[in-house]
């Protein structure tokens, strides 16, 4: 009931690939992914935020390997998370071979600081012989010098002749199971970028504004530039860079898909903004049942709309749907029909207790 008919995206077909069990590209599911931010030695508390971020429902989830000693670690948290797990490298070609024998599912490499062709080239080997894919991952604030010599700044044309260059050095050597991001912290960079990109390729893209910024205005930049893209159906796996904790970015990048019709997981919450002539509280009560709801998994739509002006019409559009009324007459919908009549303090009580029922039966 989300998704409503006028809804279409036409998205293109890329190649599949495998990260782990999990299938990006073609037909497969949107992926969305984060980041751990503890310190990779501290397997522990890495163990831990990655169980978060399973539980949050990331699909993927990447650490980074800075050191040896970090790559030593990799293989002890990979035993224990059931999440494949992406081995971010920039710099240091070591710790790419490093990650894949210790078990990451995908390396992710830094074009533009990794170094020599013969040390992709060997990156390439390890991947082969530990079944790993990689992820092409070129970003503006870390481009290749010849490259900022040629163009004097980040641009598209920059950022996606570097993909071009490496997507070419491993097709050369034998090796296809890759995807490929270009990103930017400039949102009409990024979006350009991606574009120029998906005309020009067919492997499987991973979208995302790179250090979009904190909560609120990483989550804002987000959604508009990964949101464009999206809807022009370019974009296989995506995440939100956010200064903020980790299991933020799994929501947000649910939120987005959510927005789009394109993927659900959770209770999709409409509500009004309030005025002056709601019946209850709404601002309160959605907080409330953010709150009360973050446990369910299953996607469930619910409207909360404080007034008869746009309620009716909005829980016609939902699974369950609650509209203010004079009286403290606050009236229930199931699928657009009227239920009972609630009075306002029953409605968080009332509104988790269908819910609930819903996901049962």
């Amino acid at each position: 009931m989300e998704i409503r008919p006028h809804r279409k995206i036409n998205r293109k077909i890329t190649k599949v690939i495998k990260v782990g069990n999990v299938s990006v590209g073609g037909n497969s599911p949107i992926s969305v992914q984060s980041m751990t931010n503890t310190l990779t030695t501290d397997v522990i508390g890495t163990i831990n935020q990655i169980h978060s971020l399973e539980e949050a429902g990331a699909d993927i989830v990447r650490v980074s390997c800075p050191d040896e000693l970090s790559t030593k670690s990799l293989k002890n948290i990979i035993k224990d998370v059931s999440v494949p797990i992406v081995a971010d490298i920039h710099f240091h070609y070591k710790r790419a071979i490093e990650a894949a024998e210790a078990g990451a599912s995908c390396l992710r490499i830094n074009p533009g600081n990794i170094g020599s062709k013969e040390r992709v080239m060997d990156i390439i080997k390890a991947a082969k012989n530990n079944n790993c894919s990689i992820r092409i991952g070129v970003n503006a604030g870390s481009l290749d010098k010849t490259l900022l010599e040629k163009y004097k700044e980040p641009c598209p044309e920059a950022l996606v002749e570097s993909a071009q260059y490496n997507i070419k050095l491993l097709e050369d050597n034998d090796f296809f199971n890759f995807k490929i991001s270009v990103k930017s912290s400039d949102i009409f960079l990024t979006v350009k970028a991606y574009k120029k990109l998906s005309e020009i390729c067919d492997y499987p893209l991973h979208l995302g504004v790179t250090e979009a910024g904190g909560l609120l205005t990483g989550s804002i930049k987000s959604s508009i530039g990964i949101g464009q893209l999206l809807m022009n159906g370019i974009g296989d796996t995506i995440r939100v860079s956010l200064s903020s904790d980790p299991v933020d970015e799994v929501k947000a990048g649910y939120e987005i898909l959510k927005s789009l019709g394109i993927r659900s997981r959770g209770v999709n919450i409409i509500s009004c903004p309030s005025c002056a002539r709601q019946a209850f509280p709404v601002i309160e009560t959605v907080k409330l049942l953010e709150k009360r709801l973050a446990h369910i998994k299953k996607p469930v739509s619910l409207s909360i709309i404080g007034c008869v002006v746009n309620g009716p019409g909005e829980a016609a559009q939902t699974e369950i749907g609650l509209t203010g009324g004079g009286q403290d007459n606050n009236l229930l919908y199931l699928s657009g029909i009227p239920h009972e009549k609630v009075p306002s303090s029953k409605i968080i009580d009332k509104v988790v207790e269908l819910v609930e029922k819903k996901i049962k039966d």
